[in-house]
C-alpha cells in the first residue's frame, strides 16, 4: 500500500523539541499524504447531502476563526483518549493537528458527518476481531470516509487496498464488482490485516506504520536500526512517505474528539437512519430500482458503491443490495417489474453470459443418474458462459475447481456438480478437525433445508455466512439475533 507523497508547509508558532522526536532531525516537517491521508488532499471530492451535492474544495475555503493551543493542551488531551495505540505527542504531531483543525477545517466538518454513519459499523467489526476501537482513525487518514476514493497508484475504496491485497483478504474484484468499495466487505478485509499484523509486531504503531508501507519495510527499518522496535526509534529508516503516516493517526485521533475546541461543527450528510439489505439473483441496474421503487439513485449509489457500473451481477452470482430499510418490503413485491422494466436499456447487450459457441442448450436428461461431469474448455469460453450453460454459478465453478481467478485456458478440464455437494463448514483448526459434519434438518416453514451450525473460537457471522452462501443479516433473522456479535458454542440454524 505504497503511497506518493507531497509536502504542504504550514505557518505555526516556534515550538520546543519535545520528547520522542524522530531521530532524523533533517527529516522533521510536515509530510502530508495525497492519498494516505485523503483528509489533507487538494483534490475535490462530492458527499451526497439531500438532492444536492456538496464539493468540498480546499482552496476556496474560508478559514473561520480557529483555536491554536500550548503543547501542554495537547499533550493532557491525547493522555485523556482511551487508547492502546500509543498516542506520542511531538512536533510532527502537532503540525498535522493544526492541520486538521486549521487548514482543513471544511472537509474535517465533512468527516464528522459521516463518522456518525460508519463509525458505528467500524467498531461493530473491530470489536468482533478483538481489535482497539480506535483504529477506526485509520480510515478517516486513509480515504476521509469516502469508499469510493481511488489513489493514483490504484489503491482503492475506504480502507485503500491495492488490488493483489484485497483479493488475498477475499474481496471480490471484477469488471462490474470491487467490493474494496464496500465499506463493510473492506473494513472486515482490513480487520483481518491489521490482525494479521500484529501477530507479526505486537506493537500496534508498527501495525499503523505496516499498514502504510508493508512488513517487509517495518522490517527492513528495524535492522537498520540495530535491532530497535520503537516506530520513533525506526523513524528515520522507514520510507519517507511512511514517516508521516503515524503522526498523521494521532493527529486525525485528536481532531476526531476535539473539534469543539477548536470551533468546528460537524456538517450535516444525508444518508438514511436505517439500511437493509436484500439478495439480487438476476441481473439489475441501480436505475431500474430507482425508478420503480421512487428512490433517489443518488442514495442508491452511495449505499452500493461496490458496483462499478451500477449492475448488479445476479445471474452470474447472487448479489447483496442495501435500500433504506422501509424498501426491502417493495423491492419483493415488485422485483419482476423491475428486473423488466427498461431492460434493454440499462442492461447492454455486451452484459449479458452467452452460451458456448455452436452449442444446443445443456439437456440434463442426458446424464441422468450422475452427480457430476466433466466440461472441456473450448476456445473462447469464459466461467460466465460455461455457468450459464450448466446452470450454475461462477464462484461454484471457482469453488469445485480450486480456482483463485476467472482465467482458463483452452484444452483444460472443469468438474460440474449436476447435484451441488453439501458445503462444510471451515475447519479453523485440528482440535475441530474431527468434528461432524452438521445435521440436516427440514424446515417446516419454507420447505428447506437447514443446517444447524455450532460456533467455534474465531468465528464470526460475516465468515459464516460466507461458507453457506448466505448474508449474515439472513442467519441474524433466522435466529432472532439482535447484534451480529455470537461466541463460541452457539447454536445457528442456517436455511439453504
Amino acid at each position: 500500500m505504497l503511497r506518493k507523497i507531497y509536502l504542504i508547509a504550514l505557518s505555526v508558532m516556534p515550538i520546543a523539541v519535545l520528547a520522542q522526536q524522530p531521530a532524523d532531525n533533517d527529516s522533521i516537517g510536515v509530510i502530508l499524504y495525497e492519498n494516505a491521508d485523503s483528509l489533507l488532499q487538494p483534490d475535490k471530492w462530492p458527499v451526497s447531502t439531500g438532492n444536492d451535492s456538496i464539493i468540498v474544495d480546499n482552496a476556496n475555503d474560508e478559514q473561520p476563526f480557529s483555536l491554536e493551543f500550548h503543547d501542554s493542551v495537547y499533550i493532557e488531551r491525547l493522555k485523556r483518549l482511551p487508547s492502546l495505540v500509543n498516542l506520542t505527542y511531538n512536533n510532527v504531531v502537532r503540525n498535522y493537528i493544526l492541520a486538521y483543525t486549521i487548514r482543513n477545517k471544511a472537509k474535517l466538518e465533512v468527516i464528522l458527518g459521516l463518522q456518525s454513519y460508519y463509525f458505528p459499523m467500524i467498531e461493530e467489526v473491530l470489536d468482533m476481531y478483538g481489535l482497539p476501537l480506535e483504529l477506526k482513525y485509520m480510515a478517516v487518514i486513509e480515504s476521509a470516509l469516502n469508499p469510493r476514493a481511488v489513489s493514483r497508484v490504484g489503491a482503492t475504496g475506504m480502507w485503500q487496498f491495492m488490488l493483489g491485497t484485497g483479493r488475498m483478504y477475499k474481496l471480490q474484484i471484477n469488471t462490474f464488482v470491487d467490493e474494496r468499495r464496500d465499506p463493510y466487505l473492506a473494513t472486515h478485509a482490513a480487520a483481518k490485516y491489521l490482525k494479521d499484523l500484529y501477530d507479526t509486531f505486537n506493537d500496534w504503531v508498527l501495525v499503523i506504520a505496516a499498514y502504510n508501507c508493508g512488513n517487509g519495510n517495518v522490517n527492513k527499518a528495524i535492522r537498520r536500526s540495530g535491532g530497535k522496535t520503537s516506530y520513533w526509534d525506526i523513524y528515520p529508516y522507514l520510507p519517507r512517505e511512511t514517516r508521516g503516516y503515524v503522526p498523521a493517526y494521532i493527529g486525525a485521533a485528536y481532531a476526531m474528539n476535539y473539534y469543539r475546541e477548536h470551533n468546528i461543527t460537524p456538517r450535516f450528510v444525508d444518508v438514511p437512519p436505517v439500511a437493509d439489505t436484500v439478495i439480487v439473483r438476476k441481473n439489475v441496474n441501480l436505475a431500474q430500482v430507482s425508478e420503480i421503487l421512487n428512490l433517489p439513485l443518488q442514495q442508491l449509489r452511495d449505499l452500493n458503491p461496490q458496483y462499478r457500473r451500477e449492475i448488479l451481477p445476479g445471474n452470474t452470482s447472487p448479489c447483496i443490495l442495501r435500500m433504506p430499510e422501509t424498501a426491502t418490503v417493495q423491492f419483493i413485491d415488485f422485483q419482476d417489474t423491475i428486473y423488466r422494466h427498461k431492460a434493454d436499456v440499462y442492461l447492454s447487450n455486451s452484459f449479458k453470459v452467452m452460451e458456448p459457441a455452436g452449442r444446443a442448450p445443456f439437456d440434463k436428461s442426458s446424464v441422468a443418474g450422475k452427480d457430476r461431469i466433466y466440461h472441456t474448455i473450448r476456445s473462447g469460453e469464459n466461467l460466465g458462459s460455461i455457468a450459464a450453460y450448466y446452470g450454475v454459478s461462477v464462484n461454484s465453478l471457482k469453488e469445485w475447481n480450486d480456482l483463485y481467478s476467472s482465467r482458463i485456458i483452452a484444452g483444460k478440464k472443469l468438474v460440474i456438480y449436476l447435484k451441488k455437494p453439501v458445503t462444510k463448514p471451515v475447519v479453523r483448526n485440528t482440535a475441530t478437525a474431527g468434528t461432524p459434519t452438521p445435521p440436516i434438518l427440514q424446515s417446516a416453514a419454507t420447505g428447506k433445508n437447514s443446517v444447524v451450525y455450532t460456533v467455534k473460537s474465531g468465528d464470526t457471522l460475516w465468515d459464516i455466512a460466507q461458507t453457506y452462501g448466505v448474508s449474515d443479516r439472513e442467519i441474524m433473522q433466522w435466529n432472532n439475533l439482535s447484534k451480529t456479535s455470537i461466541q463460541p458454542g452457539m447454536k445457528l440454524k442456517i436455511i439453504q
